[in-house]
């Protein structure tokens, strides 16, 4: 079985390179194709795979700019030569989905959202672009819609991290998918003795995280907030945040594992397709108080639900005074949440679970191919 894993781009260590990992060691001869791909900014294990990069990795200011080359993308993914393979795994954000596999392989698309850069959070994206690019950007919008919309032909079958993107998938493309989640490596965190006095972001700083949300609320309340991440949306965040909200930058998993096993709760403001950090979180035995949409109601068991343990609880409207509210009644209810019961629920998705699941799924997808080969091999010429 020659596989080929597409994957978007790879400048980072986060939710989409650590299932980008998993297929690594599960598979570790195959290539691995993607856009472009700044050195050393991911781990060993994808970083020693084979790597093949298109034209945009030739770009100028790529890593800074790279969004607003987008309209070049759906071309660089289709100038791919995946003639040699019997498999191709996209990983799909962006337009991984788009490579043009031979017409004898089979392609299963894992997808992480439909294209959310032209379909629901266009505006979160290019929000601080200047006139003339949100411009250019509404032009292109339509053709990266049509094309997206088009390339979603070339999948065999989708593949989505959530119920919550199935459903975005049959919305936009009209297809249906089966749900498998991505991989929480469970082992790398664990629940500490102490409790310390302080509540915790853990995210990229992009607009639509909100994490500007979490800043009012904790601004106003004075209670200890530590941010941990980076980004675009960073100097905005820092100006915003009183002495109370402290920026941590980059951790290290071994500097997360212990953030996470000693914060009062993690702090889950924006709406997301899935979310790793909440599962961390509860792999280190601390509850979430989480925005009441997307992934998070998936993944979340929320306080008062007689049929599951607690693991954490919601906030209904995506404003500071209703995340505030959560933190009260959470800090009125703290002592319903035990660390050991909230681990244990998170090892539902633990990394060695979706390997198997998704392992059997590539495996039940190839057995069919051959079977059709094999089919056709048997039949007369007419």
């Amino acid at each position: 079985m020659k596989i080929a894993i597409i994957h978007d781009w790879l400048i980072g260590m986060r939710g989409g390179e650590k299932v980008l990992e998993c297929l690594c060691e599960l598979y570790p001869d195959a290539h691995l194709y993607t856009l472009f791909h700044v050195k050393g900014s991911v781990s060993k294990t994808i970083e020693d795979r084979f790597i093949k990069t298109s034209f945009v990795e030739n770009l100028p200011f790529l890593k800074r700019f790279y969004r607003y080359y987008l309209p070049l993308y759906p071309l660089a993914v289709e100038g791919f030569e995946l003639k040699d393979y019997d498999v191709v795994v996209s990983l799909n954000h962006c337009v991984a989905k788009g490579a043009i596999p031979p017409p004898n392989a089979v392609h299963i698309s894992y997808t992480f959202t439909p294209m959310r850069y032209v379909w629901d959070m266009r505006g979160e994206y290019f929000s601080e672009s200047n006139r003339f690019s949100r411009k250019a950007i509404g032009v292109f919008s339509h053709y990266l819609r049509m094309w997206d919309v088009t390339s979603s032909a070339r999948v065999d079958e989708f593949v989505a991290i959530s119920n919550h993107v199935a459903k975005k998938i049959e919305k936009y493309y009209g297809r249906r998918s089966s749900v498998i989640y991505p991989p929480v490596d469970c082992s790398g965190f664990g629940i500490s003795g102490k409790t310390g006095d302080y509540y915790l972001i853990v995210s990229a700083f992009a607009p639509y995280k909100r994490i500007d949300l979490a800043i009012k609320a904790f601004n106003d309340s004075g209670r200890k907030l530590k941010i941990a991440g980076t980004g675009q949306d960073e100097k905005r965040l820092k100006r915003m945040a009183n002495k109370n909200i402290e920026f941590l930058g980059w951790q290290s998993n071994e500097a997360l594992n212990g953030l996470y096993a000693r914060c009062k709760a993690l702090i889950f403001p924006g709406e997301e397709d899935f979310g790793i950090a909440p599962l961390e979180a509860m792999a280190s035995g601390r509850p979430v108080i989480a925005y009441a949409k997307g992934g998070a109601l998936e993944t979340v068991a929320p306080l008062g639900v007689k049929e599951s343990v607690p693991t954490g609880l919601f906030f209904a409207e995506q404003t500071p005074g209703s995340l505030a509210e959560a933190v009260r009644y959470f800090e009125k209810n703290e002592g319903s949440f035990d660390g050991a019961s909230i681990r244990e629920y998170a090892l539902k998705f633990d990394k060695a679970v979706f390997k198997k699941n998704i392992a059997a799924r590539i495996q039940e997808k190839y057995a069919g191919l051959k079977d059709r080969e094999d089919v056709k091999e048997k039949q007369p010429i007419s």
